[in-house]
């Protein structure tokens, strides 16, 4: 089977990227399928990644030694602040390389990796470039993170144009309502509209309603060509 890697990113930050995560990596490890998840960068933490400790929730597994020892998540930083800043308020950048050979560790052994970024796509990581320039460099596939909270719409939109001039490949649009206390016909027409759009903005990814944790999720085995 081909290694994939899948960036994971939402439309603006406390979306719920790292439940989403969490979520794809658990329906598809129900699949059968050989899959780890990995924190771009963590930021207002210590020791282990809190996001990573949250897909392990999810996944119903322990920390691993991989988590132990950094490897899924190389960047921690104690601030809670833009991945640039907190970086710099220790006197560091953002290793790129770092986290890039730490994908490539992982894929020894998994065939599966969902890349969580931090914050949105325009996240800065260095004060001269973004998170998406990084993600437009690596030409990884997006799962796009939305929600029917209010704003959602128009945050979603751009997050599409933007990617439409980016030439970003989007793999698929998770629609969060997992914790939402939207109305029904909120949560209804705004995946219509985000539908919509999606198309007319020229991708052909599908928009997968994630549920609340404990129910059923929507198959992702396409992610790894069936597993």
């Amino acid at each position: 089977m081909m290694k994939k890697v899948y960036v994971v990113s939402g439309i603006d930050t406390d979306i719920g990227k790292t439940v989403a995560t969490g979520i794809v990596a658990t329906a598809l490890q129900q699949a059968k399928c050989s899959v780890i998840t990995q924190k771009f960068v963590q930021t207002g933490c210590t020791g282990i990644s809190e996001d990573i400790l949250v897909h392990r929730q999810l996944m119903g597994i322990e920390p691993t030694e991989n988590d132990r020892s950094g490897l899924t998540c190389p960047g921690v930083f104690p601030d809670p602040c833009s991945p640039h800043l907190a970086a710099s308020l220790v006197g560091k950048e953002i290793d790129l390389k770092k986290i890039e050979e730490a994908s490539r560790k992982l894929l020894e052994q998994y065939d599966i990796l969902l890349l969580e970024g931090a914050g949105g796509l325009s996240v800065p990581l260095r004060r001269d470039f973004l998170f998406i320039d990084w993600l437009m460099e690596k030409r990884y596939p997006l799962l796009l993170v939305t929600s029917p909270r209010l704003g959602s719409i128009n945050h979603t939109l751009g997050a599409l144009e933007l990617c439409k001039w980016r030439e970003i490949n989007i793999a698929a649009v998770l629609y969060n309502v997992h914790g939402c206390n939207v109305a029904p016909a909120i949560v209804e027409d705004s995946r219509t509209m985000i539908e919509r759009y999606l198309w007319r903005f020229g991708f052909a990814a599908p928009v997968l309603t994630l549920q609340s944790v404990g129910k059923k999720q929507p198959d992702f085995r396409f992610l790894g060509n069936g597993c």
